[in-house]
């Protein structure tokens, strides 16, 4: 009796393991057809590639192509605009990581203070929306700002007697521009990540703090923040493993891909695009992602050990 009692019992587990087996598969297969199979593509980072006329199929092309080494990744630091770009990237990523996290978490601190649900709820909708809208689409709301002829800034700085700014001709803009825009646009996603967080935390312990004089403020302060804590830890760790990466469609669509803007707009994915457009040099493009990556991977791993050090239960793995 109790061997068949045994033996249903490993049937059911067989049978549940085999349907989260079976919920798995699709990210399961994506992974392996987008993610993992691509990586053999990586050795055209060391290679010239070039197209093998006798057969030409992408492994053809890959093994015929000739070995150069490093030669590829010269290209990113071989023009005197290369300090340019990488400070123009970093630069903007170490901003708008820091930016990001105090405005996300203060927009989340206010919606959970919002008491009518459906107020928050019309409130989370209008800040989440614009994290759907491509950067294309968001271009032209920037244009219909900043155009030099019909924009409602220039007619307005027109109405009140100034001189109308060439806005897609003035570098000395466009970082307030862009950040504003990079503002708007993901602030909504990761203010839902933090409001999670945050209606997660017991509600007794702030009817706790209440009863004891503390203000909302020192609610906020000695409660609400160290429960976000994990959850900050966690973002930044993985916001930081992109900091050598940038959001192509915001340094190529919203400034209108203008040559004079580029002291300020021109970063490591924009200067590899128009590289490539420019020789058709696969070779260099796949190796200015693989360096990306490489860079990404070494910070994600060093940050992750120094909030390790701090507060191990914060950390990412």
């Amino acid at each position: 009796m109790a061997e068949k009692t045994k033996k249903k019992k490993l049937s059911a587990n067989k049978s549940k393991t085999l349907i989260l087996l079976s919920m798995a598969l699709p990210g399961a297969i994506w992974f392996l057809l987008l993610r993992y199979l691509p990586m053999a593509g990586v050795i055209l980072a060391f290679k010239d590639y070039k197209v093998y006329t006798k057969a030409p199929s992408f492994w053809n092309n890959m093994m015929h192509s000739k070995w150069v080494g490093l030669d590829n990744f010269k290209f990113l630091f071989s023009t005197p605009d290369s300090w340019r770009y990488v400070k123009n990237t970093i630069g903007y990523n170490v901003l708008w990581i820091l930016l990001g996290l105090v405005v996300s978490v203060a927009f989340a601190i206010i919606l959970n203070e919002i008491t009518q649900k459906f107020v928050a709820k019309a409130y989370q909708t209008m800040m989440f929306f614009p994290y759907f809208l491509s950067w294309v689409v968001a271009s032209y709301f920037v244009l219909a700002f900043l155009d030099p002829t019909r924009g409602l800034l220039t007619h307005w700085m027109s109405a009140h007697g100034m001189t109308p700014i060439q806005w897609y001709s003035e570098p000395k803009y466009w970082p307030y521009i862009l950040t504003i825009c990079n503002i708007w646009k993901n602030t909504g996603y990761s203010t839902i990540l933090y409001l999670a967080a945050i209606t997660g935390i017991d509600a007794s312990q702030y009817e706790a703090a209440s009863i004891d004089g503390a203000t909302k403020w020192q609610q906020i302060r000695y409660v609400t923040l160290p429960h976000l804590r994990t959850m900050i830890c966690i973002l930044l760790i993985m916001n930081v493993g992109r900091i050598f990466n940038s959001d192509f469609g915001l340094f190529y669509t919203v400034p209108l891909n203008s040559g004079s803007l580029y002291s300020a707009t021109q970063v490591i994915d924009t200067y590899v695009y128009r590289v490539m457009t420019a020789t058709n040099n696969i070779g260099m493009s796949t190796a200015a992602g693989l360096l990306q990556n490489v860079v990404g991977f070494i910070c994600i791993i060093s940050v992750n050990k120094i909030v390790q050090k701090i507060d191990e239960d914060s950390s990412l793995f």
